[in-house]
């Protein structure tokens, strides 16, 4: 996830898209090689609730969705489900994967009904889960037929946020359906079927049975794969070949307008690139065919979310028709289309769950989300989406806000992995003493740090690639889930370059220490510096946003209208008495500005000993605070080592 990309790295929360076993299962697993021992914990993982259903068939549910009043946000689902006479439960989707949390949008599901042999039947909610629905079969029933409304208005994070506009919708099928108690996702079967507002064109990756008009027939699936196939569809919508090989590779995108659906020619040639850079890194891919399905609108929630054979990529409706944020688009599209090797095809076991009911644990997201993030980044500047400079400047975004990151000393990074359900959702306000889901981005440095270590362990013949390709390549074929554990991703690192990576990980997983780590900065040849030159990562980003972002100088960032979005304790702005949720009004007496609080900044180095006066207002006091400041405008860049290799030129070297 971008479900997969939650970016705090510029202050403001940019979710995203945008992607874990007991201490007995990784004794088991350790003696084993990764694929080997994700197929035992994939057995021992599943073995206990197949045995419980041995002596049935699993049924195969009907599922109709009427998405013709999309427009005024509400989907119409009609089920079927097979059923014998007796208690029956059907649960609503809770902990969505690739989401990481309790998600399911239950709240906007309206107008349950459900009926039996011609009978209304009187349904229950279970007091405890909230998710379940609690019903009595009667003799002579072979069905319960469901009725159900969503009312796709935003209540939450990611696919419960905003999916719909009046030109388009994008379809998650967790939100329309219910499915019966007792069996795992990967055994039930569903029909499903859509009717589309008039007119419209769609993209999936679902198999497609027959389509009439604007009704789509699609071909019985497993539960598993049905909600791990979203739908994109809308009166602007257009598909984009970008095949490297014999395998279907596309973009398929719907957007508000017309001309936001036009792609540059020479972007098309990067992404066929992508494509080809990704299945060289990995060797193989897991997929049948892959769509990227993208929306873009300024209507609807702005992340990424994983699939197996697609990824759910949405963001604001002109994002291709301008550079800086294409190159955002590229970093969401490549993030996701990692996710299919790294969060899908390997997930940590603890998000390997049986169906979407049972809690997820999210101790490997590190691994999970933080080297797809990591590759994520690394593959657009491989395939010419990014330049070198692009990648530099972006990385030193990332290693400066997490240097100046205070919460870093009480909170480890361990801890917002098994804490992401809490911190996805989080304020900004007090983000850099709260500490977000930091393991987005901290993992970007320690992945960069482990690429250093096994190219200079292995004098230069190994490197992360190595890594990638043994532990997430395999065999090409259709999806598969292959879980693992902690144990075996040091294992397999171990084979690529012996080291103590296991001291390695733990070492900055559980670290308090105040600055962020920088090893794999330093040894990749580069150092981290500050100086007046803009950052192009953060202009673009303040551009886009309408946020003003002086974190690395008064240790302030500010939202659109001046709002105080967070400051970073222990420097001026704190320092003075400045917190967030205050508002910013004047600066040395004139009127506040973004352009007018840079002036001043800069201006600050050669002010000698005088302040600088913000006017705060607070609820309904207004204070004045004064700042003592000399240091300049302060902006994070990249500087080249002289005294070192230049690993970060190999790393970010083509392979194809």
């Amino acid at each position: 996830m971008q479900k997969s990309r939650a970016k705090e790295n510029l202050g403001l929360k940019e979710t995203r898209s945008i992607g874990k076993k007991t201490g007995a299962v990784r004794r088991r697993s350790a003696a084993l090689p990764p694929i080997a021992g994700g197929l035992l914990l994939a057995v021992l993982f599943f073995a206990a609730r197949l045995g419980a259903y041995a002596q049935t068939s699993p049924p195969t549910v009907t599922l109709r969705v009427d998405a013709s009043e999309a427009p005024r946000r509400i989907l119409h689902a009609r089920l079927a489900v097979p059923a014998a006479p007796g208690p029956l439960t059907l649960l609503y989707p809770k902990w969505i994967p690739g989401e990481h949390g309790p998600t399911g949008p239950i709240t906007n599901v309206v107008g349950l009904k459900m009926t039996a042999a011609g009978k209304t039947l009187t349904w229950n909610r279970d007091p405890v889960d909230m998710y379940a629905f609690n019903c009595e079969v009667p003799p002579g029933a072979k069905e319960v037929e469901v009725a159900l409304d969503f009312l796709a208005v935003p209540s939450g994070p990611f696919s419960s946020g905003a999916s719909t506009t009046e030109n388009l919708a994008d379809i998650n099928w967790n939100t329309v359906l219910l499915y019966p108690q007792g069996w795992a996702a990967r055994e039930l079967n569903y029909q499903a079927s859509l009717h589309l507002p008039a007119g419209w064109q769609f993209g999936t990756a679902l198999p497609v049975a027959r389509q009439e008009g604007d009704n789509i027939q699609f071909s019985p699936v497993s539960l598993e794969t049905l909600v791990d196939s979203p739908v994109i569809a809308g009166a602007h919508f257009k598909k984009i070949p970008i095949n490297p090989g014999n395998v279907l590779h596309e973009i398929d995108v719907v957007a508000d307008s017309a001309v936001a659906i036009n792609f540059p020619p020479e972007e098309v040639d990067k992404y066929k690139r992508l494509v080809a850079e990704a299945n060289a890194l990995f060797g193989a891919h897991h997929y049948r065919g892959y769509r990227f399905l993208l929306t873009l609108s300024d209507y609807v929630a702005s992340f990424g979310l994983e699939h197996h054979e697609s990824s759910d990529d949405r963001t604001g409706e002109r994002a291709m028709l301008e550079a800086a944020s294409r190159r955002n688009v590229a970093g969401l599209l490549a993030h996701e289309f990692v996710h299919s090797w790294n969060g899908k095809y390997r997930r940590p076991a603890g998000l390997a769950t049986p169906d979407f009911q049972q809690p997820m644990k999210g101790g490997l997201l590190w691994v999970y989300e933080g080297l797809t993030q990591f590759l994520g980044e690394l593959l657009p500047a491989r395939s010419g989406l990014w330049t070198a400079q692009d990648y530099r400047e972006s990385l030193a975004v990332i290693a400066a806000y997490l240097d100046k990151r205070p919460g870093r000393t009480w909170r480890p990074l361990a801890d917002t992995a098994v804490a992401a359900q809490l911190l996805y959702e989080a304020p900004s306000q007090w983000s850099a003493l709260r500490r977000g889901v930091d393991f987005y981005d901290e993992s970007v440095l320690i992945w960069l740090e482990a690429d250093t270590i096994i190219r200079q362990q292995s004098q230069g013949k190994h490197s992360l690639d190595d890594f990638c390709r043994r532990f997430h390549g395999g065999q090409s074929g259709p999806p598969a889930v292959i879980p693992y554990a902690f144990e075996d991703v040091v294992a397999a690192m171990n084979e690529v370059a012996p080291y103590d990576w296991r001291a390695f990980f733990n070492a900055r997983l559980n670290s308090t220490a105040p600055g962020a780590p920088l090893g794999g900065v330093e040894g990749s040849g580069w150092k981290l510096i500050y100086n007046e030159t803009p950052n192009e990562w953060i202009q673009a980003r303040e551009q886009s946003s309408k946020s003003s972002d002086f974190r690395f100088s008064l240790g302030l960032q500010l939202g659109e209208n001046g709002s105080i979005v967070d400051i970073i304790p222990g420097l001026p702005a704190a320092q003075a008495g400045v917190a967030p949720g205050m508002k910013l009004v004047a600066v040395n007496g004139r009127r506040w500005s973004p352009a007018v609080l840079r002036d001043a900044v800069k201006a600050s180095s050669k002010s000698g000993s005088a302040p600088l006066e913000l006017l705060v207002e607070d609820q309904e006091f207004y204070k004045t605070y004064r700042l003592d400041y000399h240091g300049g405008d302060k902006q994070p860049h990249l500087e080249r080592d002289t005294g070192r290799p230049d690993l970060l030129e190999q790393i970010l070297k083509p392979r194809t």
